[in-house]
């Protein structure tokens, strides 16, 4: 097993990696180029990503989400539901979905990112990582790691955005 200090070098590098992928996606399209709708759109795909990291990592900080705190749900046309991370929606749900101007993903991914930056590299430690914590908006007990680790697996979701930007 690798060292505390590597897995949260780990944790900090991917958690940058995954910023600077979807901003290169989302980047260089428009509102209606983010709409179209293949299955998962572009737009639904890198609000999900980004709403999959402001909330549990929120839970994570013992803060309140940015969606929230923000008031970005209202730049996206969303409910102030601090649970909704299109985690469940159904084909119809995704389908309605309307993504707002690209400069709104941006700046919306970036408070998060830059929020998730200063955590980990000025208030985590190797030793938290063990740590267990619980969701207050999801009400499951994990450890510090594997919430950030929750984060990386978003990687996924840029990699379905890649790959429908290229369709």
């Amino acid at each position: 097993m690798q060292s505390p200090q590597c897995r949260l070098n780990f944790i900090n590098y991917f958690v940058g990696l995954l910023y600077h992928l979807l901003n290169e996606i989302v980047i260089k399209f428009n509102a209606r180029a983010l709409n179209i709708y293949y299955i998962n759109s572009i737009g639904w795909l890198a609000w999900h990503t980004i709403r999959s990291q402001d909330r549990p990592n929120a839970d994570l900080f013992g803060e309140e989400q940015l969606w929230i705190r923000d008031k970005w749900y209202l730049k996206f046309n969303r409910k102030a539901d601090p649970k909704e991370a299109g985690n469940g929606h159904t084909a119809a749900q995704v389908a309605e979905f309307r993504a707002p101007d690209v400069q709104t993903y941006l700046d919306y991914y970036r408070a998060v990112f830059e929020k998730t930056k200063l955590y980990i590299t000025t208030r985590l430690s190797t030793s938290d990582l063990q740590r267990e914590v619980t969701s207050p908006t999801l009400g499951t007990n994990v450890t510090v790691e594997s919430r950030l680790l929750g984060t990386i697996n978003n990687y996924q979701h840029v990699g379905q955005a890649g790959y429908v930007k290229g369709m």
